[in-house]
């Protein structure tokens, strides 16, 4: 239940970007489902790769290229599917770190969690 739960509070987050950033698009909640999915699923299976195979240049930037991966799995999400667009990848850099955080906030007024 609290994974349901977890799901539409990062679908809501997905809304909340788009709507605070133009030049990420959501169609609608229904596509915002689907896409928080396929992030959460990219973000699990793709994402521990790309950070093994990039190490040496995370290790260089101090961490920092951490946030180009996310951007660039949230841009990659966005040109997978349909009714969730984003434009470059300096809005998926951007839009990535605000779903982080509005993830976060939300996800933290569940009771129980931490």
């Amino acid at each position: 239940m609290q994974l349901l739960l977890i799901w539409i509070l990062n679908a809501i987050a997905l809304l909340a970007v788009a709507y605070l950033m133009p030049s990420i698009e959501v169609s609608g909640f229904m596509s915002a489902l689907i896409a928080a999915a396929v992030i959460g699923l990219v973000n699990v299976l793709i994402k521990p790769l790309l950070i093994v195979l990039t190490l040496p240049v995370t290790i260089l930037t101090l961490g920092l290229f951490i946030f180009v991966i996310n951007g660039l799995l949230f841009y990659f999400v966005g040109h997978v599917l349909e009714g969730f667009h984003v434009q470059n990848l300096f809005s998926g850099i951007v839009g990535a770190i605000l779903y982080s955080i509005i993830s976060w906030l939300l996800t933290s007024l569940i009771p129980g969690s931490k």
